[in-house]
């Protein structure tokens, strides 16, 4: 099993704080059953500031430890990217990690809205051959109150990954539903863990696909994992049309 959004590096951002940490969160994915962790510190924000050639260093030392360690986990490169106007920028500048070098760019949107200038964004993201995955569409406010501005996304070549955590609901029933119903229009594309520790924010990617197949059948399981696996390889993905999700404004859910 691959997950590809997960805050593993230790001391870096808000996740593993350190290098036991880290060494505990690789353990407890080999027991979930996962081989192959992305590692996708917070590129740059108001907290932290994590640049390409960072990242990479710390990638390879973490993977000599697991290696010592004789934990069964190879640990890849990544960035999840806060949007922002200079994105394409930052990537031209060498700046911007896509998942293990390929084409695909975790972009990260705030819990509260989409900026208005993301379509313009994306189509210049695309441009370049980059890919953007949006990551936990399911936890922003604006985009459960208007699913139409992820469809509108989605149809225009973005992908989207839900946290496996939102689907076993532990960020709440409505983010639950919601999720449920991304996963049934086809606007998203992948399941990840988004895991920043072994406690308030673990992996729980096999209760998720244990709740995929109960719900849904092996098939969905089989796309969400490929689908995983050929993110990490830099191949494409399999994609089916988009549904519009016809739905009834939700306030104050934060």
């Amino acid at each position: 099993m691959v997950d590809f959004h997960c805050h593993i590096l230790p001391g870096i951002d808000d996740g593993a704080q350190n290098l036991s940490e880290s060494i505990e969160m690789a353990k407890v994915a080999a027991q979930q059953g996962i081989r192959t962790i992305v590692a996708t510190p917070h590129h740059k924000n108001n907290r932290y500031e994590n640049d390409k050639q960072s990242i990479l260093a710390r990638v390879e030392e973490l993977n000599r430890v697991l290696q010592e360690e004789k934990i069964n986990i190879k640990v890849l490169p990544g960035q999840e990217v806060r949007i922002c106007g200079e994105l394409v920028e930052g990537y031209d500048l060498g700046e911007i990690l896509p998942v293990n070098h390929t084409q695909y760019v975790l972009v990260e949107f705030s819990s509260s809205h989409v900026p208005r200038y993301t379509e313009t964004l994306f189509y210049d993201l695309q441009n370049k051959g980059l890919i953007p995955v949006i990551v936990h569409p399911e936890r922003n406010q604006e985009i459960i109150e208007n699913p139409e501005i992820l469809y509108n996304l989605v149809q225009k070549g973005a992908l989207s990954q839900v946290t496996a955590g939102s689907l076993i609901g532990n960020f709440g029933k409505k983010i639950q539903k919601f999720s449920f119903q991304l996963v049934e229009a086809n606007l998203t594309h992948f399941i990840a863990s988004d895991a920043h520790n072994t406690s308030s924010r673990t992996f729980n990617m096999r209760e998720a696909y244990n709740l995929i197949q109960a719900k849904y059948g092996n098939d969905m399981v089989y796309l969400f994992e490929e689908n995983a696996e050929l993110l990490v390889e830099g191949n494409q993905v399999y994609k089916e049309v988009p549904e519009r999700i016809k739905k009834k404004r939700f306030f104050n859910i934060f």
